[in-house]
């Protein structure tokens, strides 16, 4: 069976609008030439792919199985288009969890992966719509379960995570803490704990049961929050460069040492030739730094690595996107 590439967009946008009217604009057809596209569609793969009513326009059972291959399909036509008339393009990539700072981790490599495009940054679900809508190449962060179907990722960097709390607290003086040793003081969150996968689990680790939450205004507004009360206590990687707030205090985590996982997340299928050379220069970057040892018996993360134990290299970062 072979598909036609301008139904299938036809189906995508559409799929993504909800609305015939909107879809053909964003095309530039007629609604009728858009309907008779998708009408064609169903026709070729024996199914329906939307019902059609005075409540509006909806996916069917089979239209929502057919949606994320569908972008796929469309994503790897126009990069083939791009690729044979010759229109290079920079990779476009972007972040997520800014209050940890992944750009530093990121322009590490950004120097070896040639021409990249980098984004201002959001949360995870906005990323991973944003891949799977061919918006950008690729992205960078903590990737946590579910990952939605058609994207793929790549472990780059384990980092150790530190406590940082506020100078009158009790535990300020301490020269290392063992995460239990947190379970009296309040854990701060820069938002709900539940959107905040990372923290969320560590409390649940742990025993943390005392947790309070603030509102995202940067990493200086939140660790001045964790500093003005001597209960207060959170989690940042030991490698984010700490603003000058008074009265704040980094201790490192041990036995075990909670390890924040960064990842590279692109969609699968996409062709863009620098997908590679940015894989490539994590994984040197990754190997030159030693980001990837991770010891069950000393570390803690709230995913362990498939085939993870021991000692070593938690995942095969040196393949591209071509391999995955």
């Amino acid at each position: 069976m072979d598909l036609d590439v301008a139904q299938v967009r036809a189906f995508v946008r559409t799929a993504e609008e909800l609305h015939f009217g909107r879809a053909a604009a964003t095309l530039a057809i007629s609604q009728q030439a858009l309907s008779k596209r998708i009408a064609r569609l169903e026709l070729l793969l024996g199914v329906r792919l939307f019902q059609r009513g005075g409540t509006g326009v909806r996916l069917t059972e089979a239209g929502r199985r057919f949606l994320p291959p569908a972008r796929q399909t469309v994503a790897a036509a126009d990069a083939a288009v791009a690729a044979a008339a010759g229109m290079d393009r920079p990779l476009h990539v972007d972040v997520w969890g800014h209050l940890y700072a992944p750009m530093r981790t990121l322009s590490h490599m950004a120097a070896e992966a040639g021409q990249l495009v980098l984004g201002h940054g959001r949360d995870m679900p906005s990323v991973t719509a944003a891949l799977l809508h061919g918006e950008i190449d690729a992205a960078f962060g903590r990737v946590h379960p579910p990952l939605p179907a058609g994207l793929t990722h790549r472990l780059v960097r384990l980092e150790p995570v530190d406590a940082v709390l506020s100078e009158a607290h009790p535990l300020a003086a301490e020269p290392a803490l063992r995460p239990e040793q947190l379970r009296g003081s309040v854990l701060w969150a820069p938002g709900a704990l539940d959107r905040l996968d990372f923290l969320h689990r560590f409390a649940d680790r742990f025993g943390i049961r005392n947790t309070a939450t603030g509102v995202n205004l940067g990493l200086a507004h939140f660790l001045a929050e964790v500093a003005a009360e001597p209960r207060r206590f959170s989690l940042v990687p030991a490698d984010v460069p700490l603003p000058e707030v008074s009265g704040l205090r980094a201790v490192p985590l041990v036995d075990p040492t909670p390890l924040y996982a960064w990842s590279l997340l692109w969609r699968s299928g996409n062709a863009h030739p620098g997908l590679n050379g940015l894989a490539a220069a994590c994984a040197e970057e990754a190997g030159r730094s030693r980001w990837l040892e991770y010891d069950p018996t000393r570390d803690w993360l709230p995913e362990p690595p498939a085939g993870g134990a021991g000692t070593g290299s938690a995942c095969e970062a040196a393949e591209g996107p071509e391999g995955a």
